[in-house]
């Protein structure tokens, strides 16, 4: 029998190829985004350290707008570039997570981009 490949098995083989030629270094490093049906989430990583230097999420207590949506990843997005300038980060790497550029994702990265990263 053919076993259908589920769509988070796909995203996860795209990221996989994504990943092999990102990598976020000290001058650069890796804003990465997960987003989940309920949530969104961003960090940004310095992978020769392995350290994340800046995160943000819809699951925070302060967070204003929570969920899923648009108007969450909005905020996520320039939440976590204030986090990133206040470390003295300004230019940084896009890791969609094998996700398609557009709806939160894309909401995210523009938010990133007016409050202040480069990328």
């Amino acid at each position: 029998m053919i076993r259908k490949t589920s769509k988070n098995e796909i995203r996860e083989r795209v990221h996989t190829r994504i990943r092999k030629k990102l990598k976020g270094t000290t001058e650069r490093p890796r804003l990465a985004i997960f987003r989940s049906v309920a949530h969104i989430y961003a960090q940004v990583i310095d992978d020769t350290k392995g350290t994340t230097l800046a995160s943000a999420s819809s699951t925070e207590k302060d967070a204003g707008e929570k969920g899923g949506n648009v108007a969450a990843a909005k905020e996520i997005g320039t939440r976590v570039a204030q986090r990133a300038k206040e470390k003295g980060i300004d230019k940084v790497v896009f890791d969609r997570g094998g996700y398609l550029y557009h709806g939160r994702v894309k909401a995210l990265a523009d938010a990133a981009r007016e409050a202040g990263l480069e990328f």
